[in-house]
C-alpha cells in the first residue's frame, strides 16, 4: 500500500504521526459535524476511533452530510462511516455503536478509557448527559454546537464552551452544566451569526425543522477535528 501520510510526514515528522496514532478517540454523532470529524482525524493519522450513532442515512441528509448519498439511505450511518474510513486507511480500529444514548446508557457508551471524547450529537437532550457524563471522564472533551439556522463562515468561533455567545444552544446547555458543578473545561466550536428562524414543522413531530446548509456544518466539524490534532501535536515535547 503507497504510503498516504507522505505529505502530512513532511508537515509534523514521523514523532507527530506517532503521537496522534497512539490516540484513542471516541466521536459521538456522525451527521452534518461528526462525520466530516471523523474522516478529518483519520486522514491525518488517527488510527484508534469509536463512533456512536444510532440513526440511518435519509434524503434530508444529503446536502450537508459526507456519508450521504443515493447510494446509501437506509444504511446505518455507523456502518457507512466504518467502510469509508476503513477504505482510506485499511488498518484503521474502528469501533461502533448504533443504540440511543440516555443516561441509563451512558456507561455502556462511554466504558474504555478514551484520550480523547467529541460530542457532535443534534438532540439535546442526549447532549447534556453526554457532556455532563464525559466531563467526569476527565479525558480531553470538545463540544460542537449549533450549526444550523446559519450561513456566515466568517463568524464562526472556537474556545471554552463558558466563553461562548449569540448561541443559544450553548446558553442552554452552560446553565444546566453549571447545575452539576461544570464551569470550564470543554473546548467548543460556536457561530456568533444570530441565526435564521426555524423552518416550518416537521411532518408528524411537534418541532421545529432547523435550516442548513452544505458549507456551515462541514466547517464545525473540521475545526474541531483540527483543533484536537493541534492540541495533540502540541503535547510533543
Amino acid at each position: 500500500m503507497n504510503d498516504f501520510h507522505e505529505r502530512t510526514r513532511l508537515l509534523i515528522g514521523d514523532k507527530g504521526l506517532k503521537k496522534i496514532a497512539s490516540k484513542n478517540i471516541f466521536l459521538a454523532g456522525l451527521g452534518g459535524v461528526g462525520a466530516y470529524i471523523a474522516e478529518a482525524l483519520v486522514r491525518a493519522g488517527v488510527i484508534h476511533l469509536t463512533m456512536h450513532d444510532a440513526d440511518i442515512v435519509s434524503v434530508s441528509n444529503i446536502n450537508r452530510q459526507l456519508i450521504a448519498l443515493n447510494s446509501t439511505l437506509g444504511k446505518k450511518k455507523v456502518d457507512v462511516m466504518e467502510a469509508r474510513l476503513l477504505d482510506i486507511n485499511p488498518n484503521c480500529i474502528c469501533k461502533t455503536q448504533d443504540f440511543f444514548i440516555t443516561k441509563e446508557t451512558m456507561p455502556d457508551v462511554l466504558k474504555d478509557d478514551f484520550d480523547v471524547i467529541i460530542d457532535a450529537i443534534d438532540v439535546f437532550n442526549c447532549k447534556l448527559a453526554f457532556l455532563h457524563f464525559a466531563y467526569q471522564k476527565r479525558s480531553r472533551l470538545y463540544s460542537s454546537m449549533g450549526a444550523g439556522n446559519r450561513v456566515d463562515p466568517t463568524k464562526i468561533r472556537t474556545g471554552d464552551l463558558f466563553e461562548s455567545r449569540h448561541c443559544r444552544l450553548a446558553k442552554i446547555l452552560r446553565k444546566k452544566l453549571r447545575h452539576s458543578g461544570i464551569e470550564s473545561g470543554i473546548k467548543a466550536v460556536w457561530s456568533e451569526e444570530i441565526g435564521h428562524a426555524p423552518g416550518i414543522m416537521e411532518e408528524g413531530k411537534n418541532r421545529a425543522v432547523n435550516g442548513s446548509i452544505s458549507t456551515i456544518p462541514a466547517i464545525f466539524g473540521l475545526t474541531i477535528a483540527g483543533l484536537v490534532i493541534n492540541d495533540i501535536l502540541t503535547d510533543i515535547e
